[in-house]
């Protein structure tokens, strides 16, 4: 990890966004907590790969209950507009993909940092999510988290509070 990267942790203000998604829609961090809402906002590496499929089926399906608890799920990657349309297509995504291809959200949050595979060293997409009050604190920051089996504890997340 690099010495400029951010760590943000619990209780924190999350750091404000705006950003459009693949369909040109607006979403503002701050827009969006005005109306009452939290945000579930997380991280992906890339589109229509296995891990990040698995987290983006597991969010559409348990859409209805973060909407229920008040909560907006965006999820965000460095992919074009053209790549979260063929993403959102293929897998019947019922929520925003934000475009970060500059990576300023990707930087606020911590998240584009250094990864390595296979014994190569790279700069890339630390898969992570974070949960956003209503009043734009950080309740939960989970950084490398794994694809698999991530939403339920999302969801555990959420009950406890």
């Amino acid at each position: 990890m690099s010495a400029e990267t951010v760590e943000l942790e619990a209780g924190m203000n999350a750091p404000l966004f705006d950003a459009i998604d693949s369909t040109g829609a607006a979403h503002e961090l701050s827009k969006i907590n005005s109306e009452g809402n939290g945000v579930i906002l997380y991280f992906y590496p890339k589109d229509n790969t296995p891990g990040c499929t698995v987290q983006a089926c597991d969010f559409r399906d348990q859409k209805q209950i973060f909407q229920d608890s008040g909560y907006v799920v965006l999820g965000v990657s460095k992919d074009s507009a053209k790549s979260h349309d063929s993403f959102i297509d293929k897998q019947n995504l019922n929520f925003p993909l934000l475009m970060d291809e500059d990576l300023s959200i990707h930087q606020a949050y911590g998240v584009w940092r250094e990864k390595k595979n296979y014994g190569r060293t790279y700069m890339g997409t630390s898969r992570s999510t974070f949960i956003i009050s209503n009043e734009g604190i950080l309740q939960w920051v989970g950084y490398n988290v794994k694809a698999k089996g991530h939403v339920d504890r999302i969801l555990k997340e959420l009950n406890n509070e």
